[in-house]
């Protein structure tokens, strides 16, 4: 399984280079990831497709290796949405939150070594529960899942 820090960098990288589109490998933990940014408006479109291009049809007909998921990201004024994505929990130092920890940094205030979310800012959290896998941190406290805190993404001032 790939690693959330690899998807970090390449839309960070992507933003930067101030790419269009960017491909990223198919598993259920990236899908999960940039669909929680599609929802908080970070990005413009998701699709399936191949290394070559955004094809949902031909998606269905190459192997597992050539699958891939694309992204198109979101500009405003010519400026990139997204100005930071930033890994949380990393595989030295797994970060788990109850609802209260969660509820804490979603308020404002900190809560064991992770700052509080600011104005336009997310957190995504990867939860045990099947049917909500991934949710944005105030998703996951509407709904009273705690998870692991993965990482956090912020909009452009």
């Amino acid at each position: 399984m790939p690693l959330p820090y690899d998807l970090c960098a390449r839309l960070q990288n992507a933003f930067r280079a101030r790419h269009r589109f960017v491909a990223v490998d198919h598993s259920t933990q990236n899908l999960g990831i940039l669909s929680i940014l599609f929802r908080a408006g970070f990005l413009s479109n998701i699709t399936r497709g191949t290394i070559a291009s955004p094809s949902p049809s031909d998606f269905e007909r190459v192997g597992e290796a050539e699958r891939r998921i694309w992204a198109e990201l979101k500009y405003r004024d010519d400026r990139p949405v997204l100005s930071h994505m930033s890994l949380i929990s990393m595989p030295s130092r797994r970060v788990f939150m109850d609802l209260g920890e969660i509820r804490r940094i979603c308020s404002g205030r900190r809560a064991q070594t992770i700052k509080p979310l600011g104005m336009g800012e997310i957190a995504v959290v990867r939860t045990k529960k099947k049917e909500h896998e991934w949710l944005d941190a105030r998703e996951a406290l509407v709904l009273g899942i705690p998870g692991e805190v993965v990482c956090r993404a912020r909009f452009s001032p």
